[in-house]
């Protein structure tokens, strides 16, 4: 079981930068893949990011690509999601979640564990 806690949700203007993180307590933070996803009102859940078990493989969706970096620290058993150049159409809730099967993936279903989200609000 992993529990996860995401932080460094907030409003900013459009062109500006907020760094989510996200803690995860529990057994073996390093087995699991890690992914950042979004749901905006009245939309569904959308993929974001996700980082391998050893951080060094990265996979993003077009839409944040080159605006968005994940990483991870296993000695901290963290998570993070610097985002950079945000726009209007970034605002959603945003989720951290964990993937038992170790894989890099985009699809909701692969993930095992999820957070309860942060806020994140751009600004026009």
């Amino acid at each position: 079981q992993v529990q996860l806690v995401e932080s460094g949700g907030g409003l900013v203007q459009a062109g500006g930068s907020l760094r989510l993180s996200c803690v995860a307590s529990g057994r073996a933070f390093s087995t699991y893949a890690m992914g950042w996803f979004r749901q905006a009102p009245g939309k569904v859940r959308e993929f974001v990011a996700a980082v391998s078990r050893s951080g060094v493989s990265t996979f993003y969706a077009d839409s944040v690509k080159g605006r968005f970096t994940i990483s991870r620290d296993n000695a901290r058993n963290t998570v993070v999601l610097q985002m950079n150049s945000l726009k209007p159409e970034d605002t959603a809730v945003y989720y951290c979640a964990a993937n038992g099967d170790g894989g890099l993936s985009s699809q909701l279903d692969s993930y095992d564990f999820w957070g309860q989200g942060t806020q994140v609000t751009v600004s026009s």
